[in-house]
């Protein structure tokens, strides 16, 4: 009989540790530190975009994303933050450096400001502020389309390097060898944009949405997809499949965005619906997300052609 007894309560015992154990977590009070920023960094007389996210991983640690000039968003396992004061290290990434990109910074009312010291051992300031959200509150009214590229000249778009490789052939916009990237002259907030592009085997290029959110093009034949394959927002955003043609046959993207939220069809098939993009990606013109932007296209990844560029901006 006792035996009897001493199993029922080490039973009840055993169950009381795992009903403990099945608890609702409490949800950790939010820091002042928590969100999207838009930094901008300064490095003598250049001014370079950057991008940082911060977020909470259970009670007491935070961690986040970064995103530099160049490369994809990269993870944040730890962000350091007390009194006001942040610091975190990232390993480099595309960098031919071997030290972590360290960060340092201050917080202030909504404001950050602080220095980093990055791969190559340069030390650089930077300031942030907050990321608008660009929620929108109703549907866009679609206008007619309107084409970006006469298939004539480089008439609207211009060059945003020194040396201008881009050439018009038989109606078709083309970078036969990396140099600059190119912009359309004029800006654009909320659109439906619909391009073709077509790469030799092993190339690369992209389309930048307002000049911030790059749509990857990369030959990815016979990939899975990834978050800087083809269809990717770049470093952000993984599409769900990828019907891809081959190198060297017409492929075409389909766009919209709206605020944040954009869904990408390649070739006709949807690949990202309605998602939000988080920040700016690398190489984006600057990290000022609330104003209009430029489409831009890449070229100096390797060689690229683009036909048939048409947008659709929403009625007045």
């Amino acid at each position: 009989m006792l035996r009897t007894l001493t199993l029922v309560t080490l039973t009840a015992t055993s169950l009381s540790v795992y009903a403990e154990d099945r608890k609702p977590a409490v949800a950790p009070a939010a820091t002042s530190l928590e969100g999207r920023w838009d930094l901008t960094v300064q490095s003598g007389n250049n001014t370079m975009p950057s991008w940082l996210e911060v977020t909470h991983s259970g009670h007491n640690t935070l961690v986040g994303r970064f995103v530099g000039s160049s490369g994809s968003a990269r993870p944040i396992s730890k962000v350091t933050f007390a009194d006001g004061k942040l610091s975190f290290a990232i390993p480099p990434q595309w960098e031919r450096a071997t030290q972590d990109l360290v960060v340092n910074g201050t917080l202030e009312g909504d404001k950050l400001s602080g220095t980093m010291t990055t791969p190559a051992g340069q030390s650089v300031s930077w300031t942030g502020v907050r990321a608008p959200s660009l929620a929108r509150t109703k549907q866009p009214n679609w206008g007619k389309s309107m084409d970006l590229f006469n298939g004539k000249d480089l008439k609207g778009w211009k060059a945003m390097g020194q040396t201008n490789q881009w050439v018009v052939e038989n109606g078709v916009l083309k970078s036969p060898k990396s140099g600059s990237n190119i912009q359309t002259e004029q800006r654009f907030s909320d659109f439906k944009l619909h391009l073709e592009f077509k790469y030799p085997k092993g190339s690369n290029s992209g389309v930048y949405l307002r000049g911030r959110y790059e749509v990857q093009i990369v030959d990815s034949k016979g990939l899975e997809p990834q978050i800087d394959m083809l269809g990717a927002v770049y470093g952000f955003l993984v599409p769900n499949e990828l019907p891809e043609n081959d190198a060297d046959q017409w492929q075409s993207y389909d766009i919209t965005l709206i605020g944040r939220r954009v869904t990408v069809a390649l070739n006709g098939k949807t690949i990202i619906c309605d998602t939000t993009i988080p920040g700016i990606t690398g190489g984006a013109i600057d990290s000022n997300e609330a104003e209009p932007g430029p489409i831009y296209l890449q070229g100096d990844h390797g060689p690229i052609e683009f036909r048939n560029i048409r947008i659709t901006l929403p009625k007045e």
